[in-house]
């Protein structure tokens, strides 16, 4: 488990944290969502859901990397 400014680019990713903190605009993300991790963008970061939409999950959530990629 580690914040998520401190994963590596373009990893596949599951959120830990038990209150992941989004912009209002953004899809609800939850504990135990997989995600697609492009880069942090200042405070938040730049992701993709298993559907491909783009959400934008805080920099600080805890997560784990998710090795092998899942497949979706």
């Amino acid at each position: 488990m580690r914040p998520l400014y401190k994963v590596p680019n373009r990893t596949y990713i599951r959120i830990v944290d038990g209150e992941p903190k989004s912009p209002p605009a953004t899809p609800v993300l939850e504990q135990g969502d997989c995600l697609f991790f492009e880069h942090v963008d200042g405070m938040y970061s730049y992701c993709k859901d298993v559907d491909g939409n783009v959400v934008h999950l805080a920099a600080w959530t805890e997560v784990d990397i998710v090795d092998p990629q899942p497949e979706w």
